[in-house]
């Protein structure tokens, strides 16, 4: 087998001799890939973290942990937005949400079968869809990304908000 670079050590290549290490291999370029999105999420992709203009530290840290919290949900989001994966609702979001994205559901639905929510509700594949639709995709034209996910999720956000203050 042929020489594989090391995607976490730009410097180092490591001699592939056996399908296992070559799965390993495979499995850090995945990891890699992962920290990447997080990355692009945090800063350009959704929350233009660079372009936060906090002159206190303290406040800044702050801002940061928030976003990058956010910033992994957002990523949970996205990866469910397929239904492909079996992560439930309440691995992204409290259980007093349920009620409120399935309102949501409801509410965001269309006419045709295509702007139908066709995932299983307490999926967080039904939630992507919601949030997604909250964000501004038809359901027509394209994947959700995270600028469209993360716009849902802030209104989301105020909804549920909104929601507490009536209650």
């Amino acid at each position: 087998m042929q020489a594989v670079a090391d995607p976490l050590a730009a410097s180092h290549t490591h001699r592939v001799t056996n399908l296992a290490e070559a799965r390993r291999i495979i499995d850090l370029y995945r990891m890699r890939w992962t920290i990447e999105e997080f990355f692009r999420t945090l800063k350009t992709g959704s929350f233009n973290i660079e372009d936060a203009d906090i002159g206190e530290p303290q406040v800044m840290m702050k801002l940061v942990v928030a976003a990058a919290i956010t910033s992994v949900t957002v990523m949970q989001l996205v990866k469910a937005r397929d239904g492909t994966t079996e992560d439930l609702l309440a691995d992204a979001f409290e259980a007093e949400d349920q009620p409120i994205l399935e309102a949501l559901s409801v509410r965001l639905e269309g006419a045709t079968e295509r702007q139908k929510n066709p995932h299983p509700k307490g999926s967080l594949s039904f939630a992507t869809w919601v949030i997604a639709r909250l964000g501004g995709w038809t359901a027509y034209y394209g994947k959700p990304g995270p600028r469209v996910i993360s716009r849902g999720l802030c209104d989301f956000q105020r909804i549920k908000y909104g929601v507490e203050l009536r209650l």
